[in-house]
């Protein structure tokens, strides 16, 4: 079973020592710069939501949700009010065993319970080369929107 934990002075280490492999690097930052992320944009007013995820007691990846953009003043308008998956990672080890979309599935089940506050839309953004992550997040009903977070693509969802 997989779950998502919130990262804690317990598992930080376990967390940040899980990496992709090398032809996944221009895809996704490292842990550390994700949970470095989450920090600065807790401190600066913003709201990150770091986990861990776990396949039973073993962490297997990681995954940071944030909702609105008061931090963040050039966001896209689909950041205003709404959630959004702003990083998902799976270990190079635990690839390819259906991790990613459990962990998916428990992200947006979260998201739904309005933790942080009301929304319409569970948004993201992906790499255009990047067609593993297109193919999971279609999956789920995520539609590009033709809309741009720099070069990478966003895709939302109506919740």
């Amino acid at each position: 079973m997989v779950t998502l934990r919130k990262i804690t002075a317990d598992n930080l280490w376990d967390i940040v020592a899980l990496k992709v492999g090398d032809s996944q690097r221009t895809f996704v930052a490292d842990n550390t710069r994700s949970i470095l992320e989450a920090y600065v944009a807790i401190t600066s007013g913003g709201t990150a939501l770091p986990f861990g995820i776990y396949a039973g007691e073993m962490p297997v990846g990681f995954l940071m949700l944030s909702y609105g953009c008061e931090d963040w003043p050039d966001a896209p308008a689909i950041a205003h009010d709404n959630y959004s998956l702003w990083r998902l990672m799976i270990d190079e080890k635990h690839q390819g065993k259906g991790y990613g979309k459990a962990a998916v599935e428990a992200a947006l089940a979260y998201i739904r319970t309005l933790p942080c506050g009301p929304a319409t839309h569970c948004w993201l953004s992906y790499e255009p080369e990047n067609t593993v992550a297109k193919k999971l997040y279609a999956s789920f009903g995520f539609q590009e929107t033709g809309d741009r977070d720099e070069n990478e693509i966003i895709a939302a969802l109506m919740l």
